[in-house]
């Protein structure tokens, strides 16, 4: 009995740790980014396609957190939001993780080129630029937050080049959306998390300090996401569109997004970092199913 006990408590703890390395809740919103917009693209919706686009999706966004975390395990136990994790503290060696995220890669991809290769394409290169360009400049330069809003922005656009296996307007659009959302998110993290972030010598920030001068590049991000979140309104994106009371919606959203910026502008506090980064999160996933909402009705 008592070894049953000590079986179901190792892999629990195991189960636990798997899911800190592939940092499950970022990587279930990279799935959710995927699903929303094979939704935008498909005809008539297919609950396999959506299956497979999901665990091809956790594969690869779970491959890039582990890898990550095997780079940065000096580094991560130096912060206090990511001591805890199970490579810093010993719970699993980089011996453990490397094939974990091996596997995981190496599923993602075979999934998504069952699809067509594009796709499996735009998988490689997110992994790629956020494991080998986004987390070592991360340390260097800022600009780190620029190469990682590549990668970040692809899981939106996946889900439709999974249907369609071409690149066009309509993805780009789907891309650009995520990709200025996530200055303005990630720079109110950096605000956030700035103290932290110092000791382990990551400077998430533009100009490298919680000023106005970084919060005015909040508001101006901000500003393109919401013009390229309601542009489809103006029918010169292919066949993605956008009706008028959808964009209206989208655009109401922005300026309450935009609102939050500006307190952080005014306030230069935490407090506003902090409801600046909730209703990042709230925005982003708010449009992209605003955009399938409108798509189906």
């Amino acid at each position: 009995m008592l070894v049953n006990t000590q079986k179901t408590s190792a892999l629990s703890l195991f189960v636990t740790d798997f899911l800190l390395l592939t940092k499950s809740r970022l990587s279930l919103t990279v799935v959710f980014s995927s699903i929303a917009g094979y939704l935008l693209a498909a005809q008539v919706p297919s609950a396999w396609h959506i299956f497979l686009l999901s665990t091809g999706g956790y594969g690869l966004a779970g491959a890039s957190n582990a890898f990550n975390q095997i780079i940065e395990k000096d580094i991560d136990a130096k912060m206090k939001r990511t001591q805890n994790r199970p490579i810093p503290t010993g719970r699993m060696s980089t011996q453990t993780a490397f094939p974990i995220a091996a596997t995981l890669l190496i599923i993602g991809l075979v999934i998504l080129y069952g699809f067509n290769p594009k796709t499996a394409m735009f998988g490689a290169i997110s992994v790629f630029l956020y494991c080998c360009a986004y987390t070592p400049l991360k340390t260097i330069t800022p600009l780190s937050v620029f190469v990682g809003a590549i990668p970040g922005a692809i899981p939106f656009m996946l889900g439709w080049v999974s249907v369609t296996g071409s690149f066009g307007i309509e993805p780009g659009i789907l891309f650009m959306i995520q990709f200025f959302w996530q200055f303005p998110h990630f720079w109110a993290i950096g605000w956030l998390m700035h103290e932290d972030y110092q000791r382990a010598s990551i400077n998430m920030l533009p100009t490298g300090k919680r000023d106005r001068a970084t919060a005015l590049q909040v508001i101006l991000y901000t500003l393109w996401t919401i013009v390229v979140s309601v542009f489809p309104v103006l029918g010169l994106s292919g066949t993605l569109t956008l009706t008028i009371p959808a964009a209206i919606v989208v655009g109401i959203m922005g300026l309450i997004f935009l609102w939050y910026g500006i307190l952080l502008y005014r306030n230069q506090s935490e407090s506003s970092a902090k409801k600046l980064m909730i209703v990042s999160i709230i925005y982003i996933m708010s449009i992209q199913w605003i955009y399938v909402i409108d798509k189906f009705i």
